[in-house]
């Protein structure tokens, strides 16, 4: 669907951008997308404390303010492209655009600062592979998702979630120049997860993207469609949550708590797959969708628990003892 079509569908649904005269710190801050950069960085800095060797504390600190600064210029430059979608959907109406808060221009100037900023500081201050990684998800996150994918085809989530899982791998190459098996397995980890945890929330929210004509798959295959392809993909997801602890990334404490998370997940998946209609469905898709979100986290904060401090001595993080 071309960016045309979907101003089309919108335009008798959403007003005329007001120009911004009143946009304040925490308008722009909210095109940043906070929550989306807490995930990025906490994320990043998995990456960063589970690659070998040590980095300077004040490096790894400048390296994780450069990636969250990359994080909310994808944001920001999401919300540019985006404010017509934005203004037709109930879940987006109020974001700092379509209130009229901030102009379409100010927000692209914005978003093309912190970008262009970002990977500049993160390459002279800690290296060129971690600033390329970083030019490279923000490019595609904004190019490749927000341009075309998501208004062309209900995969959209499957090949746009590539931006929102190389964080890691950023983190990684910001402590060692480089990338690695490690790093690309926690990549997956993300990139299975983005799919169900999204197709979760776009089954309580199908009526908003239809009406802004965003071709997500329950609107285009239908809701059994797409809890079909979340169970699917909880299914492959949970045993590879446990591949950290495999191949020695992650330790014994890590194999448990992923095994269970794993379970669980799977065990909302189904139950998000069979309740088809009403109360009972809504219900299944909220738990699904707030329980993804724990589990990511709790998978994420145990590596990093286990790699940082250790389960056995709980020493200083080796990135702060260099």
């Amino acid at each position: 669907m071309s960016r045309s079509m979907s101003n089309a569908t919108v335009q008798a649904l959403a007003p005329e951008f007001e120009v911004a005269t009143d946009g304040d710190v925490a308008d722009y801050f909210a095109l940043m997308k906070p929550r989306v950069m807490f995930l990025v960085v906490f994320t990043a800095l998995v990456g960063l404390v589970a690659a070998p060797g040590s980095m300077h504390p004040v490096l790894a600190i400048a390296a994780l303010i450069c990636i969250a600064v990359g994080a909310g210029a994808s944001g920001a430059l999401n919300m540019w492209y985006d404010a017509d979608i934005d203004a037709a959907m109930t879940r987006t109406a109020g974001r700092p655009i379509p209130r009229g808060r901030i102009s379409p221009d100010e927000a692209l100037v914005f978003g093309v600062v912190l970008a262009a900023g970002s990977v500049i500081c993160l390459g002279l201050m800690v290296n060129w592979v971690a600033a390329a990684l970083l030019a490279l998800t923000i490019a595609f996150y904004v190019v490749v998702y927000t341009m075309w994918l998501k208004r062309s085809t209900p995969q959209n989530i499957v090949i746009g979630g590539a931006a929102g899982a190389v964080p890691p791998m950023i983190g990684w190459a910001a402590a060692t120049g480089s990338v690695s098996l490690e790093s690309f397995v926690l990549f997956l980890i993300i990139f299975m997860w983005t799919p169900p945890h999204f197709w979760a929330l776009a089954l309580l929210r199908s009526g908003d993207y239809a009406r802004a004509g965003v071709p997500m798959l329950p609107v285009v295959r239908g809701a059994d469609e797409t809890r079909r392809q979340i169970l699917i993909y909880s299914l492959i997801l949970a045993p590879l949550g446990m591949v950290p602890a495999i191949i020695g990334l992650g330790g014994t404490l890590y194999m448990v708590v992923a095994a269970k998370l794993g379970s669980l997940f799977v065990v909302l998946a189904l139950d998000c797959y069979r309740e088809r209609e009403g109360e009972k469905a809504d219900r299944a898709a909220k738990h699904l969708f707030a329980y993804s979100v724990l589990y990511l986290f709790l998978l994420f904060a145990v590596l990093l628990i286990e790699l940082g401090f250790g389960i056995d001595g709980f020493a200083l993080p080796t990135i702060w003892t260099s």
